[in-house]
């Protein structure tokens, strides 16, 4: 795969890299799906393709795929790499955290020498996701770190991690791709979606490819388009936001009203930015209710369809026509 839209935190990547100072821990911060995971497993394959030969051609982070040292980590088998993330229950759902058990056998990789190189590279996606004993287990690499070992630390919300982690980490930010950046990487995943369509889910994302994906599978245009309308003219009879509460109702609906949870302060967001005057003062309190709503929801286990119809309510108030149903 290639990643695109992030040239800049390549560059410095590649600055320090080929200085020959190259920092042990690498801090990946920005938002979620614009390219972090991506750019760590693509500079952990080059950096260990590099040292254990044959040369590869260019200096940028990319490794042909036939290419020795990327057939070994496609197939899980490069006794030099590691890669952390959350594991999957007896039912196949994500574990809630990556545990300490996880980051403790990465001792193993430290107690031989490395096979194929000098070199040893570990990917953590995401650091966020260490539970408390954990974290404190890979502070003690950090702090002490094996010679020749890079580890590269993906993270959404950087402000949670431990300060005496982020203090370890040279930080390398990711920012939102641009319109023409995620086109690209969409295309090259066979994005099979109508052209309007795709121009509206690059809208809805915001700069991530991840969110983008996410919203063409889950469909969330149409509700998008829904609660724009219910901010244009209102919603007098409480028909859009009963439409809106039934298609994000029930336990099949969750991921779709989770992402809808997460989209909705977006959207009147952007009505804000381009209302005036009273609108905007409207769109502003809306916003305001709208995030406080999709953030409590979650942790309070509120009944998705009313939620859902309370966020319609609320996309009404843009209006000046909010009526409760």
């Amino acid at each position: 795969m290639t990643l695109f839209g992030q040239d800049a935190a390549v560059a410095r990547f590649i600055a320090s890299r080929d200085s020959r100072t190259l920092h042990h821990a690498w801090l990946l911060t920005g938002p979620r799906g614009v390219g972090k995971a991506l750019f760590a497993d693509m500079a952990s394959l080059r950096l260990l393709a590099d040292a254990a030969g044959p040369e590869v051609p260019g200096d940028g982070i990319d490794t042909p795929a036939e290419h020795p040292t990327a057939r070994l980590i496609a197939a899980g088998s490069h006794p030099d790499f590691r890669r952390l993330e959350r594991d999957t229950n007896d039912k196949g759902d994500l574990k809630r955290n990556i545990t300490i058990a996880q980051v403790r056998k990465l001792a193993d990789l430290f107690t031989v020498a490395p096979s194929m190189s000098p070199w040893r590279a570990v990917v953590i996606d995401s650091v966020d996701d260490l539970e408390p004993n954990a974290a404190n287990a890979l502070l003690k690499m950090l702090e002490e770190p094996p010679a020749n070992c890079v580890f590269f630390l993906v993270s959404h919300a950087p402000g949670r991690l431990l300060p005496t982690i982020r203090s370890r980490c040279r930080r390398l930010e990711f920012g939102p791709l641009s319109h023409d950046a995620m086109a690209s990487a969409l295309a090259e995943q066979s994005f099979d979606v109508p052209a309007a369509e795709r121009s509206r889910l690059i809208d809805l994302a915001r700069g991530s490819v991840g969110k983008a994906l996410a919203y063409a599978e889950l469909d969330l245009v149409g509700l998008e388009a829904e609660a724009n309308e219910i901010m244009r003219s209102g919603d007098p009879d409480t028909s859009r936001r009963s439409r809106i509460a039934s298609a994000l109702s029930g336990k099949a609906a969750a991921p779709r009203y989770a992402a809808f949870l997460d989209l909705a302060p977006g959207l009147i967001a952007r009505a804000a930015r381009e209302a005036q005057g009273a609108a905007r003062q409207r769109a502003l309190a809306a916003y305001a209710q709208a995030r406080e709503t999709a953030a409590i929801a979650p942790r309070l286990s509120l009944d998705p369809a009313a939620t859902s119809f309370q966020l319609g309510t609320i996309f009404a108030s843009v209006a000046g026509t909010a009526v409760d149903g």
